[in-house]
């Protein structure tokens, strides 16, 4: 019997760990509700961002992606923000997909602009860069360095007249 109480003991621990874990994990994530205002933007191409994806100004996460759509008219994705009520920006800002490296995950990054107008709760960013694709981008800088579609160097006239001391 005394087995079973240690066994029993020890998945308690366990579980008591498990828990904790968790709960450090989600209250250090950033994964709460930030609050805050919703802000709208259209983007051509949002490659690698989803739910959740961070919105950061200055490398600072100031929000979150807390939806995606496609636009079905102009074939545009909308992507809705969640921002923290306690920043404002402004209406000519600009706001970009981005990724913390070659391989790093996508996230927007804002660069504010100069207007003393700040974007309303529900408004739209309306400067916007989609991400680039760079499986694309890699190809054509292959592409292009194999000498493939190049112009062959000119070759320079022949010397049609004789040559000095040479009898013609």
């Amino acid at each position: 019997m005394q087995n079973h109480t240690v066994e029993t003991l020890i998945g308690a621990i366990v579980v008591v760990v498990a828990a904790a874990f968790l709960y450090f994990a989600y209250a250090n994530t950033n994964t709460a509700n930030l609050g805050g205002y919703d802000v709208n933007a259209k983007f051509q191409r949002v490659d690698g961002l989803a739910v959740g994806t961070d919105v950061r100004l200055s490398g600072i996460k100031i929000g979150s992606v807390s939806a995606l759509s496609l636009d079905p008219k102009t074939y545009q994705a909308t992507v809705h923000l969640s921002i923290k009520s306690d920043v404002k920006i402004p209406e000519d800002s600009s706001i970009m997909v981005t990724s913390t490296g070659l391989l790093g995950n996508s996230y927007l990054s804002v660069s504010p602009g100069g207007s003393d107008t700040m974007i309303a709760p529900g408004g739209s960013i309306q400067n916007t860069q989609g991400s680039v694709d760079l499986m694309s981008l890699i190809g054509r800088f292959v592409g292009g360095g194999s000498g493939a579609g190049a112009t062959p160097p000119s070759t320079p006239p022949a010397n049609t007249s004789p040559a000095p001391g040479a009898s013609p």
